[in-house]
Protein backbone atom coordinates (compact mmCIF):
# COMPACT_ATOMS: atom_id res chain seq x y z
CA UNK A 1 0.00 0.00 0.00
CA UNK A 2 1.89 3.28 -1.20
CA UNK A 3 1.28 6.21 1.03
CA UNK A 4 -1.49 7.94 -0.52
CA UNK A 5 -3.32 5.33 0.17
CA UNK A 6 -2.54 4.71 3.61
CA UNK A 7 -3.25 8.20 4.21
CA UNK A 8 -6.90 8.17 2.79
CA UNK A 9 -7.44 5.18 4.59
CA UNK A 10 -6.17 6.88 7.90
CA UNK A 11 -8.09 9.98 7.51
CA UNK A 12 -11.45 7.50 6.27
CA UNK A 13 -10.40 5.55 9.67
CA UNK A 14 -10.73 9.03 11.72
CA UNK A 15 -14.29 9.98 10.66
CA UNK A 16 -14.80 6.65 11.74
CA UNK A 17 -13.95 7.44 14.75
CA UNK A 18 -15.07 10.90 14.80
CA UNK A 19 -18.70 9.86 14.44
CA UNK A 20 -18.04 7.37 16.79
CA UNK A 21 -17.66 9.99 19.27
CA UNK A 22 -20.49 12.07 18.13
CA UNK A 23 -23.03 9.12 18.45
CA UNK A 24 -21.63 8.28 21.84
CA UNK A 25 -22.32 11.94 22.96
CA UNK A 26 -25.77 11.79 21.19
CA UNK A 27 -27.04 8.71 22.59
CA UNK A 28 -26.99 9.85 25.97
CA UNK A 29 -28.75 13.26 24.98
CA UNK A 30 -31.45 11.19 23.42
CA UNK A 31 -32.05 8.75 26.29
CA UNK A 32 -31.73 10.36 29.16
CA UNK A 33 -35.07 11.88 29.71
CA UNK A 34 -36.16 8.46 29.15
CA UNK A 35 -34.40 6.65 31.50
CA UNK A 36 -34.55 9.02 34.14
CA UNK A 37 -38.67 9.10 33.98
CA UNK A 38 -38.15 5.54 34.09
CA UNK A 39 -40.72 5.33 31.20
CA UNK A 40 -38.24 2.56 29.37
CA UNK A 41 -35.11 0.60 29.97
CA UNK A 42 -31.75 2.32 29.21
CA UNK A 43 -31.31 -1.31 26.78
CA UNK A 44 -35.05 -0.63 25.10
CA UNK A 45 -34.17 2.98 24.61
CA UNK A 46 -30.75 2.90 23.41
CA UNK A 47 -32.12 -0.05 20.91
CA UNK A 48 -35.07 1.90 19.12
CA UNK A 49 -32.52 5.01 19.13
CA UNK A 50 -29.62 2.77 17.51
CA UNK A 51 -32.25 1.28 14.58
CA UNK A 52 -33.41 4.55 13.44
CA UNK A 53 -30.32 6.55 13.47
CA UNK A 54 -28.68 4.05 11.20
CA UNK A 55 -31.58 3.79 9.28
CA UNK A 56 -32.03 7.85 8.92
CA UNK A 57 -28.82 8.53 6.28
CA UNK A 58 -30.02 5.81 3.29
CA UNK A 59 -33.65 7.62 3.23
CA UNK A 60 -32.51 11.48 3.20
CA UNK A 61 -31.10 13.56 1.04
CA UNK A 62 -27.40 14.99 1.31
CA UNK A 63 -28.16 18.43 2.08
CA UNK A 64 -26.17 18.53 5.09
CA UNK A 65 -23.36 17.08 3.86
CA UNK A 66 -23.32 19.51 1.04
CA UNK A 67 -23.41 22.57 3.40
CA UNK A 68 -20.53 21.24 5.53
CA UNK A 69 -18.02 19.72 2.68
CA UNK A 70 -18.56 23.14 0.40
CA UNK A 71 -17.18 25.84 3.74
CA UNK A 72 -13.77 24.96 2.59
CA UNK A 73 -12.71 25.62 -1.24
CA UNK A 74 -9.47 22.95 -1.55
CA UNK A 75 -10.22 22.94 -5.38
CA UNK A 76 -6.90 24.56 -6.00
CA UNK A 77 -5.08 23.87 -2.96
CA UNK A 78 -2.13 20.95 -3.13
CA UNK A 79 -3.00 17.40 -2.05
CA UNK A 80 -1.03 17.89 1.52
CA UNK A 81 -3.08 21.35 2.19
CA UNK A 82 -5.99 19.65 1.20
CA UNK A 83 -5.65 16.32 3.39
CA UNK A 84 -4.51 18.61 6.56
CA UNK A 85 -7.80 20.74 6.52
CA UNK A 86 -9.55 17.30 7.11
CA UNK A 87 -7.00 16.06 9.50
CA UNK A 88 -6.78 19.32 11.72
CA UNK A 89 -10.58 19.64 11.64
CA UNK A 90 -10.93 15.98 12.50
CA UNK A 91 -8.23 16.03 15.26
CA UNK A 92 -9.71 18.90 16.64
CA UNK A 93 -13.26 17.86 16.75
CA UNK A 94 -12.60 14.18 18.95
CA UNK A 95 -10.17 15.85 21.21
CA UNK A 96 -12.72 18.28 22.36
CA UNK A 97 -15.27 15.66 22.31
CA UNK A 98 -13.86 13.45 24.46
CA UNK A 99 -12.86 16.20 27.09
CA UNK A 100 -16.36 17.18 27.54
CA UNK A 101 -17.30 13.35 27.57
CA UNK A 102 -14.80 13.54 30.59
CA UNK A 103 -16.18 16.17 32.09
CA UNK A 104 -19.83 14.83 31.63
CA UNK A 105 -20.83 17.71 29.59
CA UNK A 106 -22.89 17.39 27.04
CA UNK A 107 -20.78 19.45 23.72
CA UNK A 108 -21.56 19.71 20.25
CA UNK A 109 -19.72 17.40 17.76
CA UNK A 110 -20.82 19.63 14.80
CA UNK A 111 -19.46 22.88 16.34
CA UNK A 112 -16.55 20.77 17.43
CA UNK A 113 -16.29 19.72 13.14
CA UNK A 114 -17.23 23.21 11.57
CA UNK A 115 -14.84 25.07 14.28
CA UNK A 116 -11.99 22.80 13.02
CA UNK A 117 -12.69 22.90 9.68
CA UNK A 118 -12.10 26.78 9.76
CA UNK A 119 -9.22 27.35 11.84
CA UNK A 120 -7.53 24.33 9.75
CA UNK A 121 -8.93 26.34 6.19
CA UNK A 122 -7.14 29.52 8.00
CA UNK A 123 -3.87 28.39 8.32
CA UNK A 124 -4.11 26.12 4.86
CA UNK A 125 -5.98 28.13 2.26
CA UNK A 126 -6.52 31.27 3.93
CA UNK A 127 -10.30 33.24 4.67
CA UNK A 128 -10.24 33.49 0.89
CA UNK A 129 -10.84 29.87 0.46
CA UNK A 130 -13.48 30.18 3.21
CA UNK A 131 -17.23 29.74 2.04
CA UNK A 132 -18.11 32.64 4.63
CA UNK A 133 -21.74 32.98 3.18
CA UNK A 134 -22.08 36.54 3.95
CA UNK A 135 -22.73 38.16 0.49
CA UNK A 136 -25.35 35.30 0.04
CA UNK A 137 -26.96 36.64 3.10
CA UNK A 138 -27.00 40.45 1.74
CA UNK A 139 -28.77 38.90 -1.11
CA UNK A 140 -31.69 37.14 1.29
CA UNK A 141 -29.70 33.86 1.22
CA UNK A 142 -28.27 31.53 3.52
CA UNK A 143 -24.92 29.50 2.36
CA UNK A 144 -21.64 28.39 3.70
CA UNK A 145 -20.71 29.33 6.91
CA UNK A 146 -23.80 31.68 7.52
CA UNK A 147 -26.02 28.23 7.15
CA UNK A 148 -24.06 26.03 9.71
CA UNK A 149 -23.80 29.07 11.97
CA UNK A 150 -27.95 29.28 11.45
CA UNK A 151 -28.25 26.01 11.92
CA UNK A 152 -26.05 25.33 15.16
CA UNK A 153 -26.66 28.73 17.13
CA UNK A 154 -30.15 29.44 16.32
CA UNK A 155 -31.60 25.37 16.77
CA UNK A 156 -31.09 25.49 20.84
CA UNK A 157 -32.79 28.59 20.83
CA UNK A 158 -35.73 27.51 18.60
CA UNK A 159 -35.19 24.28 20.79
CA UNK A 160 -35.96 25.98 23.88
CA UNK A 161 -38.94 27.95 22.93
CA UNK A 162 -40.37 24.86 20.98
CA UNK A 163 -40.17 22.97 24.44
CA UNK A 164 -41.57 25.75 26.34
CA UNK A 165 -44.62 25.60 23.99
CA UNK A 166 -44.44 21.52 23.69
CA UNK A 167 -44.55 21.05 27.36
CA UNK A 168 -47.15 23.94 28.06
CA UNK A 169 -49.67 21.93 25.43
CA UNK A 170 -48.43 18.88 27.91
CA UNK A 171 -49.51 20.33 30.60
CA UNK A 172 -52.90 20.81 29.38
CA UNK A 173 -53.73 17.82 27.72
CA UNK A 174 -52.58 16.08 30.60
CA UNK A 175 -53.48 18.19 33.70
CA UNK A 176 -56.94 15.99 34.25
CA UNK A 177 -56.01 12.26 33.12
CA UNK A 178 -55.78 9.72 35.83
CA UNK A 179 -52.60 7.99 36.68
CA UNK A 180 -54.00 4.41 34.41
CA UNK A 181 -54.39 6.95 31.44
CA UNK A 182 -51.27 9.35 31.40
CA UNK A 183 -49.56 5.28 31.20
CA UNK A 184 -50.15 5.73 27.19
CA UNK A 185 -46.98 8.45 27.19
CA UNK A 186 -45.01 5.35 27.67
CA UNK A 187 -46.68 3.40 24.35
CA UNK A 188 -46.16 7.19 22.72
CA UNK A 189 -42.84 7.89 24.07
CA UNK A 190 -41.90 4.97 21.13
CA UNK A 191 -42.70 6.92 18.95
CA UNK A 192 -41.05 9.99 20.00
CA UNK A 193 -37.67 8.16 20.71
CA UNK A 194 -37.77 6.79 17.15
CA UNK A 195 -38.27 9.96 16.01
CA UNK A 196 -35.95 12.08 17.76
CA UNK A 197 -33.45 8.70 16.34
CA UNK A 198 -33.83 9.27 12.88
CA UNK A 199 -33.96 12.88 12.39
CA UNK A 200 -30.20 12.34 14.78
CA UNK A 201 -29.09 10.10 11.91
CA UNK A 202 -30.37 12.40 8.90
CA UNK A 203 -28.65 15.54 10.12
CA UNK A 204 -25.81 14.47 12.73
CA UNK A 205 -24.42 11.67 10.63
CA UNK A 206 -23.81 13.43 7.46
CA UNK A 207 -21.10 15.67 8.64
CA UNK A 208 -18.80 12.13 8.87
CA UNK A 209 -19.41 11.90 5.04
CA UNK A 210 -18.56 15.63 3.91
CA UNK A 211 -15.34 14.75 5.60
CA UNK A 212 -14.84 12.05 3.14
CA UNK A 213 -16.41 13.99 0.22
CA UNK A 214 -13.89 16.40 1.02
CA UNK A 215 -11.10 13.97 1.35
CA UNK A 216 -12.02 12.45 -2.42
CA UNK A 217 -11.44 15.77 -3.39
CA UNK A 218 -7.56 16.33 -1.80
CA UNK A 219 -6.52 13.49 -3.36
CA UNK A 220 -8.10 14.35 -6.60
CA UNK A 221 -10.58 10.77 -6.62
CA UNK A 222 -13.07 13.00 -7.49
CA UNK A 223 -13.40 16.22 -9.71
CA UNK A 224 -16.18 17.62 -7.15
CA UNK A 225 -17.81 17.31 -3.88
CA UNK A 226 -19.48 13.81 -3.82
CA UNK A 227 -20.76 11.17 -1.58
CA UNK A 228 -20.44 7.76 -2.56
CA UNK A 229 -22.72 5.14 -1.12
CA UNK A 230 -19.87 3.44 0.90
CA UNK A 231 -19.58 6.61 3.07
CA UNK A 232 -22.67 6.63 3.93
CA UNK A 233 -23.17 2.99 5.25
CA UNK A 234 -19.79 3.71 6.95
CA UNK A 235 -20.67 6.99 8.86
CA UNK A 236 -24.00 5.23 9.58
CA UNK A 237 -22.51 2.76 11.15
CA UNK A 238 -20.17 4.20 12.60
CA UNK A 239 -22.19 6.73 14.61
CA UNK A 240 -24.77 3.76 14.87
CA UNK A 241 -22.02 2.06 16.90
CA UNK A 242 -21.10 5.18 19.05
CA UNK A 243 -24.76 5.41 19.67
CA UNK A 244 -25.04 1.62 21.26
CA UNK A 245 -22.41 2.70 23.74
CA UNK A 246 -23.85 5.82 24.94
CA UNK A 247 -21.90 8.05 27.60
CA UNK A 248 -23.52 7.47 30.98
CA UNK A 249 -21.70 10.49 32.23
CA UNK A 250 -23.66 12.70 29.82
CA UNK A 251 -26.74 10.71 30.95
CA UNK A 252 -26.53 11.87 34.49
CA UNK A 253 -25.78 15.34 34.14
CA UNK A 254 -28.80 15.69 31.38
CA UNK A 255 -31.48 13.02 33.52
CA UNK A 256 -30.82 14.04 36.45
CA UNK A 257 -29.31 17.22 37.42
CA UNK A 258 -31.09 19.53 35.79
CA UNK A 259 -34.50 18.77 37.28
CA UNK A 260 -36.83 15.84 37.90
CA UNK A 261 -37.72 14.67 34.72
CA UNK A 262 -41.50 12.81 34.65
CA UNK A 263 -42.84 11.44 31.76
CA UNK A 264 -44.38 14.51 30.21
CA UNK A 265 -40.90 16.00 30.25
CA UNK A 266 -39.47 13.01 28.60
CA UNK A 267 -42.10 12.77 25.39
CA UNK A 268 -42.12 16.22 25.08
CA UNK A 269 -38.14 16.67 25.23
CA UNK A 270 -38.41 13.97 22.39
CA UNK A 271 -40.77 15.69 20.35
CA UNK A 272 -39.60 18.97 20.57
CA UNK A 273 -35.93 17.78 19.89
CA UNK A 274 -36.98 15.84 16.83
CA UNK A 275 -39.01 19.06 14.99
CA UNK A 276 -36.17 21.22 15.60
CA UNK A 277 -33.91 18.49 13.83
CA UNK A 278 -36.18 17.59 11.06
CA UNK A 279 -36.73 21.12 10.14
CA UNK A 280 -33.01 22.16 10.00
CA UNK A 281 -32.27 19.14 8.10
CA UNK A 282 -35.19 20.25 5.40
CA UNK A 283 -32.95 23.13 4.58
CA UNK A 284 -29.54 21.77 4.72
CA UNK A 285 -28.52 23.15 7.96
CA UNK A 286 -26.51 20.99 10.36
CA UNK A 287 -27.44 21.06 14.43
CA UNK A 288 -26.25 19.63 17.37
CA UNK A 289 -28.86 16.89 18.49
CA UNK A 290 -26.71 17.49 21.80
CA UNK A 291 -27.54 21.29 21.88
CA UNK A 292 -31.28 20.67 20.36
CA UNK A 293 -32.21 18.31 23.41
CA UNK A 294 -30.67 20.42 26.07
CA UNK A 295 -32.24 22.80 24.96
CA UNK A 296 -35.39 21.51 24.58
CA UNK A 297 -35.11 20.03 28.16
CA UNK A 298 -34.54 23.41 29.56
CA UNK A 299 -37.73 24.90 28.15
CA UNK A 300 -39.54 21.74 29.36
CA UNK A 301 -38.47 22.60 32.99
CA UNK A 302 -38.95 26.74 32.94
CA UNK A 303 -42.61 25.74 31.36
CA UNK A 304 -43.75 23.47 34.23
CA UNK A 305 -41.40 24.51 37.19
CA UNK A 306 -39.09 27.42 36.40
CA UNK A 307 -37.57 27.29 39.84
CA UNK A 308 -36.93 23.37 39.77
CA UNK A 309 -34.64 24.30 36.73
CA UNK A 310 -30.24 23.76 38.45
CA UNK A 311 -30.02 27.15 36.63
CA UNK A 312 -26.12 27.07 37.46
CA UNK A 313 -25.41 23.88 35.87
CA UNK A 314 -27.44 24.87 32.75
CA UNK A 315 -25.35 28.39 32.71
CA UNK A 316 -21.85 25.29 33.26
CA UNK A 317 -23.02 24.06 30.03
CA UNK A 318 -23.92 27.10 28.13
CA UNK A 319 -20.68 27.86 28.73
CA UNK A 320 -19.16 25.15 27.17
CA UNK A 321 -20.95 25.86 24.28
CA UNK A 322 -19.69 29.35 23.83
CA UNK A 323 -16.07 27.92 24.11
CA UNK A 324 -16.34 25.11 21.80
CA UNK A 325 -16.12 26.98 18.26
CA UNK A 326 -13.39 29.52 19.50
CA UNK A 327 -11.03 26.15 21.20
CA UNK A 328 -11.89 23.81 18.11
CA UNK A 329 -10.79 26.84 15.81
CA UNK A 330 -7.58 26.97 17.54
CA UNK A 331 -7.10 23.57 17.75
CA UNK A 332 -8.07 22.93 14.34
CA UNK A 333 -5.30 25.76 13.41
CA UNK A 334 -3.06 23.72 15.48
CA UNK A 335 -3.24 20.25 14.55
CA UNK A 336 -3.19 21.29 10.38
CA UNK A 337 -0.05 23.35 11.31
CA UNK A 338 1.42 20.05 12.78
CA UNK A 339 0.58 17.98 10.21
CA UNK A 340 1.71 20.32 7.66
CA UNK A 341 5.15 20.68 10.03
CA UNK A 342 5.34 16.66 9.83
CA UNK A 343 4.76 15.73 6.81
CA UNK A 344 6.34 18.97 4.73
Amino acid sequence: MDIVTLSFVLIVLTVGIFDFTNGFHDAADMVATAIASHLMSPAISISIVCVFTFIAPFTVGLTVANTVGTLIDINEASQLLGESIVIGALLSAIFFNLITWWLGYPSSSSNSLAGGLVGAGLYAVGAGKINWGIHALENGHLEGLMKVVAGLLASPFLGFLIGFFVMRVFIKLFSHLTVKATKWLKYFQYVSIAWLGFSHGANDAQKGMAIIGMALLAFRHEQQFHVPMWAIFWCASAITLGTLFGGWRIIKTLGYKLFKVTPVHSVANQIGSALVNTLATSIGAPTSTTQVVTATLLGNGAARKPLHVKWQTALGILSGWWLNIPITIILGWLFCFSYNAIWS
